[in-house]
């Protein structure tokens, strides 16, 4: 998810107040958005002067995989471990390009009416989010498939999509004003349920790895829920603090969907387990700990819920953080992520004064996850291997043409020369409509069930 305040940010003129890491550089250069891929292999990192591609496949070196210098832009996704990129650019907010960032080269673009403000994919759909409304493409061919109109108003551009193929949803607010939430089938193209998960305002957005389970947060910050998408019932219930409300930033689930993290602007991390509540016959709820002081308390409340204030049973009932972390990154946006690096699972927390921090996450035990190693993503330039380095997309070259921008609500494509007299002028760089179409198709397939590295390139391999 890109950050969009983080622009307002950059117009107010608050460069000076994002400072350097560990207290140092003043001349590092402000992040005006973060954003994780849909497996966490791979960190977007937003400046003024364009946007960086990091690799996560490792604990001990943070590699820079791409570093766009073209045009400043506000959001950057990118499909996967593929070479597919994304793009809304500060000149053009209302444009949006798909990308070969190793060959340099655009794919396609379309323009709305009004300003993106997020744009989610996975390989079988591509969302754009407008202030009111919602665009459901087809990733392959990017044709509209459907549009969700006169949504509430999503200024922040709010919402999530499941990154799983079988379990296509979309979700995203459903009211303006208290935390209703709407999922929609982008495969069936039908809006499936409707759930009241919150009394105030949604804040973040998570589906699980397969899609069947959705994590949300309020304006409040305090309760964190997980629903079931599929009929919308409540089945887990989580809280982040009693008394101390939060601004939270961002919810993020473990490849295996049993950990949820959960990041704010305080100096606290949490990460929360989700067992399966089954009850056996003599034997208390899976998931509460039964031999301590608090699952005493589980229980004694679970038997007496019915003489105690509903208000008091809930806050006794709720889950507490199972692993936490407490940092000094704490005032600026951030991102959390939970990914699985070399075999061990990782807490990622990436901030927007150009910090990126992994900690150890003990999926045994719990507790304070440690630090591993700390990584700047700005003020400092990295070195790309010089055998992946990419072409700068340059101005001058021929292709596509920005359009005039759209007089109505539906996405229009933009006018480019014909097949033919592209093929004849055509240069190195230059890729063709078959190239592009195939560049498309080769990132949208599913990986095959067996072992495979998803940091490994050769799995969307380039024509």
């Amino acid at each position: 998810m890109s950050f969009s305040d983080g622009f307002d940010f950059l117009r107010q003129g608050l460069v000076h107040g994002l400072g350097g890491f560990g207290g140092g550089d003043t001349g590092s250069l402000p992040i005006s958005f973060l954003s994780f891929n849909q497996d966490a292999s791979s960190l977007t990192v937003g400046t003024e002067e364009g946007y960086k591609l990091y690799s996560l496949s490792s604990t001990d070196n943070l590699d820079l995989l791409y570093h766009n210098i073209d045009k400043e832009v506000f959001i950057a996704e990118r499909l996967f471990s593929s070479s597919l990129v994304a793009i809304v650019s500060l000149d053009n907010p209302r444009t949006l390009c798909i990308c070969h960032f190793k060959k340099g080269s655009e794919i396609c673009r379309y323009s709305y009416n009004e300003k993106i403000q997020a744009v989610l994919m996975n390989r079988g759909r591509l969302v754009v989010c407008l202030e009111d409304s919602l665009f459901i493409h087809n990733i392959r061919d990017m044709k509209v498939l459907h549009t969700i109109r006169e949504t509430p108003p999503n200024p922040r551009g709010l919402m999530a999509l499941s990154t799983n193929s079988d379990n296509n949803y979309l979700a995203y607010p459903g009211h303006s004003s208290i935390g209703e939430l709407q999922i929609f089938d982008c495969v069936n193209l039908y809006s499936r349920v409707s759930i009241p998960a919150h009394e105030g305002q949604l804040a973040a957005l998570k589906f699980s790895p397969n899609g069947e389970r959705i994590a949300t947060a309020s304006v409040k910050g305090t309760v964190i829920r997980v629903f079931n998408c599929e009929n919308g019932s409540k089945l887990y219930e989580m809280r982040r603090g009693i008394k101390r409300t939060a601004t939270i930033y961002s919810l993020s689930f473990s490849p295996c969907g049993q950990f949820l993290a959960c990041s704010s602007n305080t100096e606290t991390l949490h990460v929360f387990k989700l067992e399966d509540k089954v009850r056996e016959a003599g034997s208390p709820v899976c998931g509460s700990p039964s031999d301590d002081l608090f699952g005493y308390i589980h229980n004694v409340v679970s038997a007496g819920a019915v003489f105690l204030p509903a208000q008091m049973t809930d806050t006794l009932m709720q889950s507490r953080s199972f692993a936490s972390v407490y940092h000094n990154l704490s005032g600026s946006r951030n991102q959390c992520a939970l990914v699985s690096i070399r075999g061990s699972l990782r807490l990622l927390l990436a901030n927007q004064e150009g910090c990126l921090n992994i900690y150890n996450l003990d999926s045994a035990e719990g507790g304070e996850c440690s630090l591993i190693q700390q990584f700047r993503t700005a003020g400092e330039e990295s070195t790309l291997d010089e055998g992946l380095v990419p072409r700068e997309l340059d101005p001058g070259s021929p292709g596509p043409s920005s359009p005039p921008l759209s007089t109505s609500t539906s996405p229009s494509t933009s006018s480019s020369p014909t097949y033919a007299e592209r093929l004849k002028n055509r240069t190195n760089e230059e890729m063709t409509d078959a190239e592009k179409f195939h560049e498309m198709k080769s990132a949208t397939e599913t990986p095959p069930k067996q072992c495979f590295l998803l940091d490994d390139d050769r799995e969307f391999p380039p024509v």
